[in-house]
């Protein structure tokens, strides 16, 4: 028997039924159609957004990153409950202007950025933040084209990392971001061409639950940015600490507690180097805000034995759930929580089973050996932390099968 992750506190059941956002399981897949489902519940959404604020300094803007869950009806509920979207393609450029974030507070990061992207950018009055000379010098053209100034930020690959992370995104040699050495050359030579320069976007790394590790790059990050600056020898209008909060999947994992965070960021703010002292600055989230509000719903097609082991195949899978199934940022294979949804809280059987999904691969398991209640054929299949990194981080049109439907609550 392998564990699982924990179940997060927000859900509970009736009568053995679980309930998302007051509502059971089952009927919400009735209102949805069918099976494979994600549903989200956005008051979990919401009550991330308040703990953040309430830990937080006030002077630091929320933004988030559209990428962990860019659903439409999320999106635009989203844009009212945070200061800005980080965007990461031109695709989401024209879904957070649909969901109604302002221009101004949208930045656009990414290596790779095609011109047509850069054109579409700085016709919108979006922020590019620029991860290498290159691109600098192929928004400059493409701001001839647009016939306006381009604005941007320059993305720093910082000479350090967030220890401990899921993802490394900064430090040593990365595809992201400008080495720190030549970032404030690269501001300067935009500024001098008569680009509106934003400041700069710091991301050390994703996916941590160390406090004090978090605290510390958060510190490195300021007196980069300051350094930075006084080289340049400009204020910077914005300065993006990135974010790095985690949530705990796997077991073992602990809750992140985000407020020592605060503290520690409250107290950095009040002895800033003089140069950002007029500086805002935001903190970027994604999977920290939704991830947690979501869950996935697969129903029982067939339960079968293979060499004593118990098979419990459900209709969906990786195609939908590729983080869960282990391949999707994870060096070694853990469980996501998982529960059958109908009998929510129920004991679990003598024997572990394996739930795998609907397609030809073994790669496409969703619970390894976990410990679960008597399972039978139309059972439905809950999966937790789906929130986030889910429906559209996964290759749905892989073998053919229908995408999976998403639901938004509250």
């Amino acid at each position: 028997m392998k564990p699982m992750g924990p179940i997060p506190a927000w859900f509970a059941d009736e009568e053995g039924m679980l309930l998302i956002g007051g509502c059971g399981a089952a009927s919400l897949v009735d209102e949805a159609g069918d099976t494979p489902l994600f549903v989200y519940d956005m008051a979990i959404v919401e009550a991330q957004v308040r703990r953040f604020r309430d830990a937080m300094p006030r002077a630091v803007h929320l933004h988030y990153a559209v990428k962990a869950n860019p659903y439409a009806p999320l999106l635009a509920r989203m844009a009212g409950q945070v200061d800005g979207f980080d965007i990461a393609s031109g695709g989401e450029l024209d879904m957070a202007l649909k969901a109604g974030m302002a221009p101004d507070r949208i930045s656009f990061a990414g290596p790779g950025k095609r011109n047509d992207e850069l054109e579409a950018a700085i016709f919108a009055g979006v922020t590019i933040n620029l991860e290498s000379e290159g691109e600098g010098r192929r928004a400059l053209m493409a701001a001839q084209k647009v016939g306006k100034p381009p604005r941007v930020a320059v993305r720093v690959n910082p000479d350090f990392d967030l220890k401990g992370s899921g993802m490394k995104m900064g430090g040593g040699a990365k595809p992201f971001g400008v080495d720190a050495d030549r970032a404030a050359a690269l501001a300067r030579a935009m500024i001098d061409a008569g680009a509106d320069w934003q400041g700069w976007h710091i991301f050390a790394g994703s996916q941590n639950l160390d406090p004090l590790a978090i605290i510390a790059t958060q510190a490195a990050t300021i007196a980069l940015a300051g350094r930075l600056s006084d080289t340049v020898g400009l204020a910077p209008p914005l300065v993006n600490l990135g974010g790095g909060f985690g949530l705990a999947y796997f077991p073992g994992d602990d809750r992140l507690d985000i407020r020592p965070i605060g503290v520690a960021l409250d107290s950095a703010l009040d002895s800033l180097p003089d140069i950002l002292k007029g500086s805002a600055f935001a903190i970027e989230l994604g999977r920290w805000l939704v991830g947690e509000a979501g869950v996935y719903l697969t129903r029982v097609v067939d339960v079968k034995v293979s060499q004593g082991e118990t098979f419990i195949v459900v209709d969906g899978g990786l195609h939908h759930q590729l983080a869960a199934s282990g391949n999707f940022g994870t060096v070694v294979r853990r469980n996501y929580p998982i529960a059958i949804a109908n009998r929510f809280g129920a004991a679990p059987a003598a024997q572990p089973v394996t739930v795998v999904g609907c397609l030809c691969t073994p790669i496409d398991r969703l619970g390894d050996k976990v410990a679960l209640p008597p399972v039978s054929e139309g059972d439905l299949v809950a999966i937790f932390l789906a929130g986030a990194y889910g429906a559209s981080a996964s290759p749905s049109a892989f073998l053919g099968h229908p995408s999976p439907r998403e639901l938004l609550l509250g």
